[in-house]
């Protein structure tokens, strides 16, 4: 899916009332250190462009860059360090292809180099929590995606704890970020909501807003989520980072069900084939061919 077709798809966003669409798949480009699952992998350039440009040819539609670890635990790094780390990549990959390309950042000033530099969505796990992100997302008008998160990513999973149940924290998190939005200039079609899987929550957090993720459909905008190769499904499968596969799609397989529309995964091929076998038996479609 190249930049113009993916700001379309944002603007004529229709939440379907059942399983209609297949979902766009959002590849992860980590060019950091020290990602829970490929940090240090693709911290060169061409290695990293090589790798997302061969996650595009596996099927995937958006490719989102991030240069800050957000894993737990993870420590902040200086906007000049994320700078160094993704424009040279964001530069190069747009030479390269039209597909989209998303920046991964909490960081005003790393927003607007990286939109210079060829991105064409926002993905920030703080959902524009300041007012200079806020403002400048308004100036940019590109989609922007607003994630739920409990604390920051160096304490978040220490102490999880919600007050009342997590469903309804989450839907009051959302109905207050996009009046606040609106209110700065952000346009409604611009916006992309995450509810935030493994962010500032225990693993039966995880599996509650997993079960019940339709009903961040209800504003009539995207849902993304993401919980590729992340440690709740470590916990319940007793598996290593590498050995998630399964779990992920058996989350992305009950998402894509409930009408979320954008999975964002490290394991695109895989995520796929999962999609055009859902897609085939919702549409009773199949190649010819002897059973």
């Amino acid at each position: 899916m190249n930049s113009r077709q993916f700001q379309q798809w944002c603007e004529l966003y229709q939440q379907p009332s059942a399983y209609q669409q297949k979902p766009l798949i959002m590849g992860i480009l980590n060019v950091t250190p020290d990602s829970f699952s490929d940090g240090g992998k693709f911290l060169q350039r061409d290695l990293a462009v090589k790798h997302a440009l061969n996650m595009i040819a596996s099927g995937a539609d958006l490719i989102d860059i991030g240069g800050e670890s957000s894993r737990p635990g993870a420590e902040s790094v200086s906007c000049e360090e994320e700078l160094a780390r993704v424009i040279p990549v964001i530069e190069r990959l747009r030479e390269e292809t039209d597909s989209c390309i998303s920046i991964d950042t909490t960081k005003a000033q790393v927003m607007e180099a990286a939109v210079a530099a060829g991105a064409n969505m926002i993905n920030d796990i703080s959902a524009l929590s300041t007012e200079e992100s806020l403002n400048k997302a308004a100036k940019l008008n590109v989609p922007i995606c607003l994630m739920h998160m409990q604390g920051e990513p160096m304490t978040m999973q220490e102490q999880p704890h919600y007050d009342h149940d997590i469903l309804d924290e989450l839907h009051s998190f959302f109905q207050k970020k996009i009046k606040r939005c609106l209110a700065a200039g952000i346009k409604f079609e611009n916006l992309i909501l995450d509810p935030g899987f493994g962010f500032g929550k225990l693993p039966q957090h995880n599996l509650r807003l997993v079960k019940h993720v339709a009903s961040f459909t209800q504003y009539n905008r995207p849902v993304m989520l993401g919980a590729s190769r992340k440690t709740t499904i470590g916990v319940i499968l007793q598996k290593p980072v590498e050995e998630r596969l399964l779990g992920g799609l058996t989350i992305a397989i009950v998402a894509a069900l409930q009408g979320v529309a954008i999975l964002r995964t490290h394991d695109i091929d895989e995520t796929q084939q999962m999609l055009t076998m859902l897609g085939a038996i919702f549409n009773e479609t199949a190649a010819n061919g002897s059973c």
